[in-house]
Order: structure tokens, then sequence, then C-alpha cells
């Protein structure tokens, strides 16, 4: 317990200088003001994270586990919808808007998906990750707004419809998760200690650390955000190359982590549902409030423009998501097939150019019909799942039990 204290006393400052730096006005130069503003980012999203977890005590588990996803990504939220807000302004900033979106989301499935199958395979032997049938929920979802976001690069545009669209997506799926009964909570680490205080002392704390990491985010948000443009400037780094990877990283680290202790611990299951809830708010909120936040800077309603580059990089974060969805529609994910998300996403991370990105979507596209059609007998069964879920009926219960669910 004494660890976890620490933890929890240390991310508390780490997270502290983004707030000191902010209020105080004071600068250390370009590179190692990023550097402390996106460490007070990164310690942020560890203190909502267990926050989120710890939440679990309060509300459902089915609830409580998309409302930590949602929580662990805010930083990223933070960050582009600084740059939308910016873009309003200046439309230099729009590619950086849509740098940082796809290239949270394309890490997301491309790295953090097949990390938990190769921690599972190393710690158990096993060579697929199953998930519980409960999870029928967060793959329809995906595969719902995947669907619709497939159309956005081929008008070249995100616009105010759009946004109603995928924003009503993510109601209907936090109500849907809302629905699912509930289990006793398997906190672990910081979560654990804080979900083990008495009911009041607990609600304090956690109302204490989702204020205090909100505020350190809200401070280092737009200087992060400008620090890593500048930085790119100075070190002689493409901007849009930073912002499209070290941000979403930086961001993202917490989930990652968080994700990676439950498959070591044996809850794989629990860890790539939560991978999975965040890819849901990440392709409904964070695209939809883009040209939310861009119509209010700009004062206009036309939406949020895509140039060639931003069109081919939404284009490829489509497709890498259609294929996601054909993968787990068997609700599992095979070694082979988190090996082939890892080696297509490395080929777009290491060979950034437009005709890699063209050919990987066609590939993407074409894989995510193969699979659909070889495994078309999988729809009726997940949409089975689904219902049975929701309606809490025995089949939704005929899983893995080691897996764990919501």
């Amino acid at each position: 317990m004494n660890s976890n204290r620490v933890m929890i006393v240390l991310m508390c400052v780490l997270a502290s200088p983004g707030i000191v730096l902010r209020l105080s006005g004071t600068h250390l130069g370009t590179v190692p003001d990023t550097a402390l503003f996106g460490l007070s980012i990164i310690a942020s999203a560890f203190l909502l994270s267990w926050a989120a977890e710890a939440a679990e005590m309060e509300i459902t588990q089915g609830l409580a586990v998309a409302f930590v996803a949602l929580i662990a990504v805010l930083p990223e939220y933070a960050v582009d919808m600084t740059f939308a807000w910016k873009a309003g302004q200046d439309p230099v900033f729009a590619q950086y808007a849509v740098a940082n979106m796809t290239g949270g989301n394309r890490l997301l499935i491309g790295a953090a998906w097949p990390m938990l199958v190769f921690i599972l395979w190393a710690r158990t032997g096993a060579k697929a990750l199953v998930l519980e049938r409960s999870y029928a929920i967060e793959v329809v979802s995906l595969a719902a707004v995947a669907i619709y976001c497939l159309h956005i690069p081929f008008k070249g545009s995100i616009q105010l419809y759009d946004a109603v669209v995928l924003t009503a997506a993510f109601i209907v799926y936090m109500w849907l998760v809302a629905r699912v009964p509930s289990e006793e909570p398997e906190l672990v680490g910081p979560a654990r200690l804080i979900g083990a205080l008495p009911r009041t002392q607990r609600r304090v704390t956690l109302f204490g650390m989702f204020v205090y990491a909100a505020l350190a985010i809200l401070a280092s948000a737009e200087p992060f955000a400008e620090g890593l443009i500048h930085s790119g400037t100075q070190l002689g780094i493409d901007e849009f190359v930073l912002v499209q990877w070290l941000a979403p990283l930086a961001s993202e680290s917490p989930e990652f982590l968080v994700a990676g202790i439950l498959a070591y611990r044996g809850r794989a299951g629990v860890g790539m549902g939560a991978l999975l809830s965040s890819k849901v708010n990440q392709w409904t909120l964070l695209i939809g409030g883009l040209p939310i936040v861009y119509a209010i800077s700009s004062g206009g309603f036309g939406g949020l423009h895509l140039d060639a580059r931003q069109t081919e990089e939404v284009l490829l974060t489509a497709a890498q998501t259609m294929f996601a969805v054909a993968v787990v529609l068997s609700l599992s994910l095979s070694l082979m097939e988190a090996g082939a998300l890892l080696a297509l996403f490395s080929l777009t991370f290491f060979l950034p150019s437009t005709e890699v990105r063209l050919f990987l979507s066609g590939v993407y596209l074409v894989l995510a019909a193969g699979i659909v059609v070889w495994q078309r007998s999988e729809i009726p069964a997940i949409l089975r799942s689904f219902k049975a879920t929701l309606n809490n009926t025995p089949e939704a219960d005929a899983v893995q039990p080691s897996e764990g669910h919501h």
C-alpha cells in the first residue's frame, strides 16, 4: 500500500510543473518547457486513470470501463481541441489537429492491441486473446461508427452534421454499456488503494484527483501543443510527425500501461475491452469535437476541411479501423492477427509517403472485406451476443471465465 501512496504523490508532483509554469509565466526555453508540459499531461493522465478505475465503486462496472477509457484519453482530447481552436484563427493548424487525431487512433490499434496479445502469449502461451461475449457491445458500436466514418475522407471535410451523428453515437454507446449487469470490480495498484477508502473519503479523494488533474491538463495542453511545433523547428524534426506520434504517445501512455498491467496479471480481456471502448470514444467524440471547436473559433459553419495529406491520413485511419473491426468480429484476436496489425502499422510509421498511405489503405479495406466474407457467420452470432448482453440472458455468460468482463 505504501508504494501505491508513493505513486499517487509522485504523479501529483510531476503534474505540477504545468500549473506552476503557466501561472507564473516562467519560460525555461522551448524544448524544456514543452518537455515539462508534456510530463504534466502524462502524470495527470495516470491520476485520471486511477481515479476513473476507482470510480467503479460508485457506478456500474460496464459504465466504469467506458468511463476509464474516456478519462484516459482526455489529455489527447485537450491537445487535439487546442489545435482545432487555433485552426479557426489560422488554417495552418488544421493539419496538426488531424495529425494528432489520426496518430492517436492508429497507435491504439496498431500498437496497443498487439501488445496485449503478445503479453498474454508470453505469460500464458495462449495464441489468442478471447473476449467475453459482453464485449459485443464495443465491437458492434465500433463497427457502426467505422462504417459511418469511412465516407469522411472521400468528401474531404469533417462537417458539423458529422459531429451531431458521432456525438449521438457515443451517447447511445454509453447508454448501452450502462445497462450491462455489474460485478464487483477487481481494482489493482493505486486504484485499489483509493477504492478501499471509506465512501466519503473516497469520493472526496476522487473529486480532488479529477479536479487537480484536469487543471494540470488545461494549463499544459495549449503550450504543449505549440511547443511541439516550435521544438520540431528547433530540432530539425518534421512538426507534423511530432504532433502525429509524440503527442498521442505521451497522452495515451497511461492507457497503454494500464492495459498492459491488466494483461500481465491475466486480465487481458478486460484490458482489451478498455482499449476497444477507447477506440469507440476516439472515433466518435474526438472526431466529432473537431468541427465543433473549429466552428466556435472561426465563427463559421463550414466544417473542418482536409487537404490532400490530411485526407490520406484520415482514409488510412478509417481503413485501419475497418480492418480492426473485421478482425475482432469473432470476439478474439490471434497472434497472427496481432502481428498483421503491428506490421501494417509499422509500414506507415516508418514509410510515411503518399504512395504507402494509399496502398495500405487499399490493403486494409481488401483484407477487411475478405475477413467479413470469410467469417460472415460471426455477424449473426455477435448480434445475438449483443442482444443477450443487454438482456442479461445466459448466452452472454458462455465465455472464458478467466478473462473477466464488464
